[in-house]
């Protein structure tokens, strides 16, 4: 997998005055600096520092044949060839227009009232089944199931939930028994259908009497919590809406903004369609 795409890489344009501390190489004087790499890893979501020594020497090499090559580039004439001045004009006709895109959305704003009225008149987008939150411990036989139940019958509250998770992250042989068989929260269908059925069938606080089989083994369930059917509230829904919302705006801003601008500026083309080249 590349470290850094080579479209990453094209769209850092200019180099910033770096710290003698964050000059990572200098290539004929030319700084290779951490604010100039970290716009490369910024489409990651890393920075210089997240990485590995290997990734970092990796992506600096890569920075440096970088600069030679566009050093021998320019040495050889390309900034006069038309076919350089012509792409890096659609390039910059890119950038003018994300660099602008980028303000105007920023300055779109969608206040809590406004996603709240959204919420109020969408609500039935915003349904939530039936959820539980889980645990369990899984092992081989029933037989060794059976004696964990045992010694989880009888407890209750936090007791029950400490003994649980104490059992689970010692004699459970699946990957959740670390974390003491957390399963977190699910839905029906997204489990087996014995689990599910008997995940289901349990109350808050509760744990399955029987080892319950799959394909998988034989598991002891402890129901943490459930979420009941419903409508999410309004503060579980808030960013996604405003996000929503947002968006929308956005893109009614540009569409109103080029109908305007086509109303008042000349236009031609040569691209005439009949009415069966829109099938």
């Amino acid at each position: 997998m590349k470290l850094v795409s080579k479209v990453a890489l094209a769209s850092i344009m200019s180099l910033t005055i770096a710290n003698a501390s964050d000059v990572l190489a200098t290539v004929n004087g030319v700084a290779i600096d951490k604010s100039y790499v970290n716009t490369a890893l910024k489409q990651q979501g890393k920075t210089f520092d997240q990485l590995s020594k290997a990734q970092q020497k990796q992506l600096v090499d890569r920075l440096i044949e970088r600069e030679l090559l566009a050093k021998k580039a320019k040495d050889d004439g390309i900034e006069k060839d038309p076919n350089y001045t012509k792409a890096l004009e659609n390039f910059k006709k890119d950038l003018l227009i994300r660099v602008w895109m980028d303000k105007l959305y920023k300055k779109t704003l969608i206040s809590d009232s406004e996603a709240n009225t959204y919420y109020q008149a969408h609500k039935d987008s915003f349904k939530q089944p039936k959820k539980v939150h889980a645990r369990h411990i899984l092992v081989k036989s029933e037989d060794e199931a059976k004696k964990i139940i045992d010694q989880l019958k009888g407890l209750k509250g936090e007791e029950l939930k400490s003994k649980f998770i104490e059992l689970a992250k010692t004699k459970s042989t699946g990957p959740s028994g670390p974390k003491g068989g957390d399963l977190g929260y699910f839905g029906k269908g997204q489990m087996v259908k014995p689990f599910q059925d008997a995940a289901f069938g349990l109350k808050k606080g509760e744990i399955t009497l029987e080892p319950v089989k799959t394909q998988f083994g034989y598991h002891i369930i402890y129901v943490e919590d459930i979420k009941p059917a419903g409508i999410m509230p309004f503060k579980d829904v808030k960013n996604r809406i405003i996000s929503k919302m947002k968006r929308e705006q956005f893109d009614k801003k540009i569409k109103d903004i080029i109908e305007s601008s086509k109303k008042s500026s000349k236009i031609e083309t040569t691209i005439k369609l009949d009415k069966n080249d829109n099938k």
